[in-house]
């Protein structure tokens, strides 16, 4: 692997970090929103919300942008099963950072009905995908 390519994996790793780092966190100020429905807290929580999105936001693109060109650089991949494995999971952390995204906007209307629990169900979804992605990118199994 040239020089080029381990830059691209290199930021192609930072990002996918960045970008489950707000995954993994968003959801758990969902849970402390839903237990604080109203208040000084509350207004906090929203705040952090919007905040952590837009961060969020940046690493998925990215993340998405430099695996993107990894992927334009060694389209060979794109034959093998393990990748169409690990983008259908790619595919579905994307549906969960928009589902996020729009439940921001649900707590921000304050028209939240979940309770905490459902939100601390809801947290364990992206561990389930990055497991898969790993083992796919690591292992190759297919």
């Amino acid at each position: 692997m040239d020089d080029a390519m381990l830059w691209l994996e290199a930021f192609h790793i930072i990002f996918v970090v960045t970008w489950f780092a707000g995954v993994f966190y968003l959801p758990r100020l969902f849970v402390y929103a839903a237990e604080n429905p109203a208040g000084e807290r509350y207004e906090l929580l929203l705040v952090m919300q919007r905040r952590l999105m837009g961060i969020t936001h940046i690493g998925g693109a990215l993340a998405v942008a430099f695996g993107t060109a990894l992927l334009i650089a060694q389209p060979w991949h794109l034959q093998s099963g393990w990748m169409h494995v690990k983008l259908a999971f790619v595919v579905a952390l994307i549906a969960y950072h928009l589902y996020c995204w729009k439940l921001i906007g649900v707590f921000a209307r304050g028209e939240n009905r979940r309770s905490s629990k459902w939100y601390r169900w809801f947290n364990e979804i992206p561990a389930l995908i990055l497991i898969v992605v790993v083992v796919m990118v690591v292992v190759k199994p297919f």
